[in-house]
């Protein structure tokens, strides 16, 4: 008859434990969803220097120059980053 008392004892120390933690583990997720809704309400910081969305929106919309020459043979050189293969005529 002891050991079934001490049986007893065991398993609602056993199920004690279980529903603490359970509950430990559900309160860490209500923080931490909390948190990251808290976080994703929030308005992005403008930081100095840092490139505006908006700006480069409105520049890629209204640029409407066609290329000189859709053929190019040296885009490299024409963006500057290589030396042209043939120099260009300079005028005196």
């Amino acid at each position: 008859m002891k050991t079934l008392v001490r049986d007893n004892i065991q398993t609602m120390q056993r199920v004690k434990v279980g529903m603490i933690g359970l509950a430990a583990v559900l309160l860490m997720i209500g923080v931490a969803a909390t948190l990251f809704a808290i976080v994703s309400r929030e308005r992005p910081l403008n930081a100095v220097g840092a490139p505006k969305v908006d700006v480069a929106a409105n520049l890629a919309a209204s640029n409407s120059t066609a290329p000189i020459d859709a053929a190019t043979s040296e885009p490299l050189a024409e963006m500057g980053v290589a030396p042209a293969a043939s120099p260009t005529p300079t005028k005196h």
